[in-house]
């Protein structure tokens, strides 16, 4: 039993204001000054007010949410600096590999400065060159330990001749490089451009979108671009019923190679090959990551699993419902763009026959569970190596395998009423704007089988917490599919080897082939076969003329030491899974299929 205390309205009144006072007696600001861009460097400055303590400790995040990997931010940190407004020195000691604690001797006040290398050009970290600043807030900022919750300014100081700065980050009255940031997770999440980009503006149900265009030598059709992306994201909306952001700003890097999008609140980062948008085909991958970063701004950003957010910045934050961030929006990045009209029915198809494809060829795919996938991300899915490939599988795709089969079920139990957008609007309703918090593993299981209509029981300990294959033909016949299944018949030694300065070297061998039962191992070098020296194709070439059972001589080098592998070759272990119609499909089976392909509009 409690006992009750009696506190007079006065007392209750002395403690809120005392309690609010020390609330707004802390004032924290940045700024990150740039005066040297070609050396990969940028100066950043904390300024800390009202602390009342005899230290104050700041702490570089391990991490950048969104990507889950310790990536030790801290490494680039370098020239640690304290004094106080009056500019007196005040000692700094590092005491921990991501934390640098200053005694504050008799101030209240601090001002910490550091320079950060930044050099690795990703979404996930920050890179500085003489041609513009890509500033992460993760892999830049520190925070004041036990201050998560401060708001604080940032001011730019970018190179004398850059004048364009992209942010989610609001501007703070007419300086536009001046901004403010309501506490150090959005601070975090909220990547800066700073440079000479082109920013193309568009306006969507009263909210402005910016596209800030990176990157010289790429030729793109602004006006084309513009309102494709549009159409994109007006699908997108469409799927939740509103937009929770007040502007939105797409940061795209336009390189000569790689590729990949990061998400945040108001805001993503996205890198993408300059040629692609010379072809149908790589205009529909930008489009595509367009729909998918864009579709996180709710699923992950705002609806979102336990415990990502608040975010623990020293240590990794676990969480085995990756397969429904990440899934559940791989799926959707082709699902809008065919809504938008970006794609034909049969490319719809097709990409879901590859999901299964991919998922149920991958060895990986009978040992690592969906949520085992998400949780072991960390050491696993961000931490690949050789034998990858035979033992893990991948949240993205095999989750989005899941809500493919999720959208089918939904679709026939309700005659086509509903669909799997009627799901993630119930979670986001329920989740984010009702009860602010994270849902559950158990709250999306039962969110499923509320908008299902049936219960799933069997499914998730089958198909989601075990590794047994999906029966998919129960979910493709309710839109009159069927999944045909055919045996891979051709001759296959099971290893992936490529030359390495004039030495075929093994870089991968798959569970269940030949080569994995005859003991070749990765690094091995193939000096011959069957007693001849050939080359990679020439190898490749050797083998097909070959029949499931004959035997072949690998000579090899492993450790300095020459040995012969006797090997009987077999098959590649996979089969080929094909989604085609049905004979005759029924009226219902039809109209599920358009809706399903169309969405419900």
């Amino acid at each position: 039993m409690k006992k009750s205390i009696y506190l007079p309205k006065s007392s209750i009144l002395f403690i809120l204001l005392f309690f609010t006072s020390i609330a707004f007696s802390q004032k924290l600001s940045y700024t990150v000054a740039i005066p040297e861009p070609h050396t990969h460097y940028c100066e950043v400055e904390i300024k800390l007010e009202g602390i009342k303590k005899p230290y104050i400790d700041f702490k570089m995040p391990v991490w950048t949410p969104g990507s889950y990997l310790v990536r030790e931010f801290a490494k680039n940190v370098e020239a640690e600096q304290a004094k106080d407004l009056a500019g007196k020195s005040l000692k700094v000691q590092k005491v921990s590999k991501n934390t640098w604690r200053v005694f504050l001797e008799k101030t209240e006040n601090v001002i910490f400065s550091y320079k950060v290398y930044a050099y690795e050009h990703s979404v996930r970290t920050s890179f500085i060159d003489d041609s513009h600043a890509f500033l992460n807030g993760g892999s830049i900022f520190m925070y004041p330990d036990s201050y998560l919750n401060l708001a604080s300014t940032v001011t730019i100081q970018p190179f004398k001749s850059w004048q364009q700065i992209s942010t989610g980050l609001p501007q703070v009255g007419s300086n536009k490089w001046v901004r403010s940031s309501e506490n150090f997770d959005i601070l975090a999440d909220a990547p800066i451009e700073v440079g000479n980009h082109r920013i193309l503006e568009f306006t969507l149900n009263n909210i402005p979108h910016y596209i800030a265009m990176y990157g010289e030598g790429v030729d793109y059709n602004a006006n084309l671009l513009v309102a494709d992306v549009k159409k994109i994201a007006e699908e997108a909306i469409k799927v939740f019923g509103e937009n929770p952001c007040k502007d939105y700003t797409f940061i795209v890097h336009n390189t000569n190679q790689g590729g990949g999008g990061l998400e945040h609140l108001n805001s993503t980062a996205l890198i993408v090959e300059r040629q692609r948008y010379d072809t149908n085909g790589g205009y529909f991958s930008f489009l595509s990551l367009v729909a998918h970063e864009y579709f996180h701004l709710w699923n992950v950003k705002r609806l979102r699993p336990t415990p990502l957010g608040p975010f623990d910045y020293d240590n990794e934050n676990y969480t085995r419902q990756l397969w429904i961030a990440e899934g559940f929006t791989d799926y959707y990045d082709n699902l809008i763009p065919r809504r938008a009209g970006f794609s034909t029915p049969t490319g719809f198809v097709n990409a879901i026959n590859d999901l299964i494809n991919n998922h149920e060829n991958s060895p990986g795919s009978k040992v690592q569970a969906l949520t085992e996938s998400s949780f072991d991300a960390w050491i696993k899915a961000y931490r690949p190596n050789e034998n990858s490939g035979n033992t893990t599988i991948s949240y993205y795709g095999s989750g989005a395998r899941i809500a493919a089969m999720f959208d089918l079920l939904i679709l026939n139990n309700s005659d086509g009423e509903k669909n799997l957008d009627d799901l993630m609007r119930y979670l986001y309703q329920e989740y984010y704007k009702k009860l602010n918090r994270p849902y559950t593993e158990e709250e999306f299981k039962k969110a499923v089988e509320l908008i299902a209509g049936e219960k799933l029981d069997d499914f998730f300990q089958k198909y989601i917490y075990g590794t047994e294959t999906i029966d998919y033909n129960r979910f493709l016949n309710y839109a009159g599919l069927k999944l045909v299944v055919e045996k891979d018949k051709e001759v296959n030694l099971g290893a992936r080897y490529e030359d390495n300065g004039g030495k075929i070297i093994v870089k991968s061998v798959r569970r269940g082939t030949a080569a994995y039962k005859y003991g070749l191992n990765v690094n091995d070098e193939i000096l011959g076969i069957d007693g001849k020296r050939l080359s990679v194709g020439l190898i490749n070439q050797h083998i097909n003329k070959k029949r499931i059972g004959d035997k072949i001589s690998l000579l090899i080098a492993r450790d300095g030491l020459i040995k012969t592998l006797e090997i009987v070759l077999g098959d590649n272990n996979s089969n080929s899974y094909q989604i085609t119609v049905v004979d005759n499909p029924t009226e219902k089976q039809r109209r599920i299929f358009n809706k399903w392909i169309g969405g419900n509009r």
